[in-house]
């Protein structure tokens, strides 16, 4: 059975269509780079939309912006579908679905208000997908640049999730939590355990969650820590072992001795 004209040239524009986005998302070109830098300077500025979301939501445009980013993100969403060489390693990838799940809270603002500060997971996103490393920061790929970027990603999207959270379920219902700058500022006290006292949650569950982000916030502190203090190594397997971590001069794997060949472009 022949295929309908029209049908044979949807299907060739969207090959070349593939083609086109695979060489913007994936290519060596100047024009690639310059796309994918427009890609990342889009994201920052989605990302700081987010952050302030909770202190603009009740203006009158706020719906509108709401809905532009939606078709922004859902465009972006679709384009690195088509532009991704395995679409089943790609879905299962979670940058993924942190895209979906900032995707519903954009498509439905008043049903998943409580949810909107989930959309702060695009900054972790972001900082942890090869599609950043390789196009801003490729000269610090796999370096102590690169993990140090990544853990104060993670903690800096901690504090402002934390501080969605608390200022989605208790701004309205705890007095001393009248406003988005209450909820952060008992955040970072919390976390930091300086624990002031003066804004505390209410209740055994109130106390449950200050405990869980005291905990869960000093381990990320702690990660941050390491990455910054750890001696400098640098990220190559060892052929045979295949340990990962050598010194930036190592010539000789320290943990089975076989001769390594590690990339320096010093002269």
């Amino acid at each position: 059975m022949a295929t309908p004209p029209g049908r044979t040239a949807r299907l060739r524009w969207l090959r070349r269509l593939r083609v086109r986005l695979r060489h913007l998302f994936y290519g060596k070109s100047v024009d690639a780079i310059r796309f994918r830098l427009g890609v990342i300077a889009l994201d920052f500025l989605l990302i700081g939309f987010f952050i302030i979301t909770p202190m603009v939501r009740d203006r009158p445009i706020f719906l509108v912006i709401d809905y532009v980013i939606a078709v922004i993100v859902a465009i972006d969403v679709s384009a690195r579908a088509l532009a991704a060489p395995h679409l089943s390693r790609w879905v299962r990838h979670p940058t993924f679905w942190v895209d979906l799940v900032v995707l519903a809270t954009l498509l439905f603002p008043l049903w998943l208000a409580n949810f909107a500060f989930l959309r702060v997971l695009r900054l972790w996103s972001l900082f942890h997908s090869d599609f950043f490393w390789e196009t801003v920061a490729r000269r610090y790929d796999n370096t102590r640049w690169e993990e140090t970027s990544k853990a104060l990603a993670t903690l800096v999207t901690y504090l402002f999730i934390v501080t969605g959270f608390v200022y989605a379920f208790y701004a309205r219902n705890h007095p001393n939590i009248s406003g988005y700058i209450d909820a952060l500022y008992f955040t970072v006290s919390t976390v930091t355990t300086t624990g002031f006292g003066d804004v505390v949650l209410p209740g055994p569950s109130g106390k449950l969650l200050s405990i869980l982000i005291m905990l869960s916030g000093f381990t990320l502190f702690v990660r941050l820590a390491q990455a910054l203090l750890r001696p400098n190594k640098v990220l190559f397997p060892c052929p045979d072992c295949g340990l990962m971590r050598h010194d930036l001069d190592a010539v000789h794997c320290k943990a089975c001795g076989n001769l390594l060949n590690i990339p320096n472009d010093e002269i």
